[in-house]
Parts: structure tokens; sequence; C-alpha cells
């Protein structure tokens, strides 16, 4: 703010309105601040100077001439503050039980008002009501029944567009006792091999977990068996390979879990697998498979399930899926004009000699040979 004043006779003042203070009078500055200056030019334009601003500052300036009448300009100053986050009440890191209600605290300064955002640190959804949102809008920030998947540093955000936008980093801690679970709880192996037996575990505060037989003898890890665990934040992954497995292995395995908040167990059951289901659980029908041809005491269609079902000649009807078949024989001899059931092919796993079983009804494919005799294949 100036005041060009071409009179040398006359003087110029500045004024704080709202205080009625007087800054300056002429060439002299009448505050006791040291942070308020004057200057002016030959042209007798003056120029009020305020160093460090501070919000304090805001306000309405006059400057005065001492004129009969008086004359005047008055100029608003505004100060713009950038956002600051308080210690208190902002919310720090919250420990809470699962199920319990959570209300989190940013409180921001600055001016303009800065507006307040949150969102997960890691950039994942917030479950938020029945919503799952990016970003969630206000100073308070309320979780109803939290669960294990709110668990996580939260980024509480302030911004009014005066740089720099500022952030509260504050972690939410959620316990809650051990929970188990196992997709295979029947595993079969030889003997002689080795196999590995696995539960996933989820708890927090972590927990302590191992393995034990039935009978709970505690497994220790050796040359018999190897005890791994994968920790993934509050989940864990158990692994134990027992190697080598004899008669004595077979039975049943506990993986258990604890921490402060509870226990809680998970069993496996190690089966002896012989070589008939063996053959059934390993041999697999190979997925690049050309059609069926149909023979001519048979017929083919399409099942509701999009899986071709076959009428083969003793009348029964059978779903094959995921096989090559060809015709290999001539007609049966047994019963003229009609049509063997055809080969099925499975190389090079056919031609090794294991049996090959249908993959649901688990009966032994039969076939007729030249002779009319009915074998297993």
């Amino acid at each position: 703010m100036t005041y060009d004043q071409r009179d040398p006779s006359r003087m110029v003042a500045w004024v704080r309105v709202d205080t009625q203070t007087i800054l300056t009078i002429h060439t002299h500055v009448i505050t006791r601040s040291h942070r308020i200056g004057l200057s002016h030019t030959d042209t007798w334009t003056w120029n009020l100077h305020i160093r460090n601003v501070k919000e304090s500052d805001r306000g309405f300036y006059m400057c005065q001439i001492n004129t009969d009448p008086m004359m005047s300009q008055v100029g608003f100053l505004q100060v713009v503050v950038p956002p600051d986050i308080l210690d208190y009440p902002t919310s720090t890191d919250m420990v809470v039980r699962e199920n319990t209600n959570v209300t989190l605290q940013c409180a921001a300064t600055g001016f303009p008002k800065p507006t307040v955002n949150w969102r997960r640190e890691d950039k994942q959804m917030i479950s938020h009501g029945n919503l799952s949102v990016e970003i969630v809008e206000g100073a308070v920030f309320n979780l109803t029944k939290v669960n294990r998947l709110h668990m996580g540093a939260y980024l509480c955000i302030a911004s009014n567009g005066v740089p720099p936008t500022v952030s509260r980093r504050i972690t939410l801690i959620v316990h809650f006792p051990p929970m188990i679970s196992i997709q295979n709880q029947l595993v079969g192996a030889t003997e002689g091999s080795d196999v590995v037996l696995e539960c996933h575990s989820e708890a927090y505060p972590k927990s302590i977990n191992y393995w034990t037989r039935d009978t709970g003898e505690t497994i220790v890890s050796g040359e018999k068996y190897e005890a791994v665990l994968l920790d993934n934040a509050y989940k864990v992954t158990m692994q134990l390979t027992i190697r080598e497995v004899s008669a004595a292995d077979f039975g049943t395995y506990v993986c258990r879990s604890k921490n402060s908040l509870g226990d809680t167990d998970g069993n496996i059951k190690l089966y002896a697998m012989t070589p008939s289901t063996l053959a059934a659980k390993t041999t697999t029908l190979p997925s690049s498979s050309s059609a069926v041809n149909a023979d001519k005491g048979g017929g083919s269609g399409l099942g509701s399930n999009g899986v071709k079902v076959y009428k083969t000649f003793d009348g029964k009807t059978r779903n094959y899926t995921k096989a090559t078949y060809r015709r290999d024989f001539p007609d049966n001899p047994l019963k003229p004009h009609s049509s063997n059931e055809s080969k099925l092919v499975l190389n090079p796993i056919a031609k090794a000699g294991i049996n090959v079983y249908f993959p649901n009804s688990i009966k032994i494919w039969k076939s007729v040979t030249q002779k009319g005799e009915e074998r297993d294949r």
C-alpha cells in the first residue's frame, strides 16, 4: 500500500485499524515491533513493510494524510497459513480387540480451514459401513466392529490449497485369538516318499505355532521332520515335511496355534496309499484331446454340463472328459453287428501299462480283445 503525496508539507501516517495503533508518522516508525518498516521513493510514495508476516497481522490497515479534511485509504491484509496437524486431540496408534468400535480423530489448523481426508497407507480399500472406499472425508473417522482386515496404518491428510499438504500416520492394531484353516485334511502318501502337511493360522498378537501327533507328542525338526513357518503380517503358513514316510508315520497330525487371547488346533490325517489308489489319484486325462469317434453300436450327445455323453454297445451311458479315443478293434465277435467300446488312448501313460480308472465311477476300463475276451485296461 502506498500514498503518493506531492506536497512536502503534508505528513503521512500508517495506522492498524482494528487496534487503532499508529505504526508510522512521516519518516518515523512509532510501533515497537521490529517487524514494521517504512520506505518512500523520490516521488513521495510511502510503503509500509511487515517482515515475517504472522496470522495475527491479518486485518485492515489505513494510510492517511493530514489534510483538511483528512484523506485516507484502507486496505485489508489477508494472511494464508499452510495446514498443520495438532498433537491433541489427534489420535495416536491404537490397539483394540476385534469387533469393537473405533474412532480416529485428526485435528488440523490453517487458513483457509483445511479439509481432512483418510486413506490407508498401503492404498487398499477401506471397509466403511456397507461400502468399500478409497478415501474417507472428515476430521473424525468412525469404524464399527473392526476386524483383522481393518488392521494397518492410516494416513490423516490435511490440505487447504496452501502448500505444503501435511499428513499424520496412525496405526490401528487389532487383537484377536488364533484361527486355523486346513485345505487338505486327508493326505495320502506311499511308504518311502516325502510328504508335506500344511495349515494356515491367523492371530494377533503373533501366535506360537507348532506340530504334535494326536498323542500329544511335540514334533521337533530334525532328520525326520522339518517344520517351516511362512510369516505374512498376522497370517502364518505352517508346513511340516515328513521324510521317507514309514508305516509308523501314518496317523493324525495336529497343528496348534496359541497367543495371549486363546488357542486352537487343526487335524490332518496321513493315510497309506495303495498302488491302485495311487493310480486312480495320479492318472490324469490329457486336456488337449480330440473328439470321441462314435462307433456303429453307440451314439453321442451333449450333457447339461457341456460334457459329451456316449452310449456304448452294452447300452450303458458314460460321460467321457479330457480323453482321446479311437477304434482299435473290429466288430465284437460275441455280439455280431455291434461295435466295441473304443480304446482309451493315454500316451505315454497307456503304453506304460498303468491301469486307467474312470475319474468319477472308479471302475476299471474294460475293452474287448480281438478274440472276444474282456480284459482290464
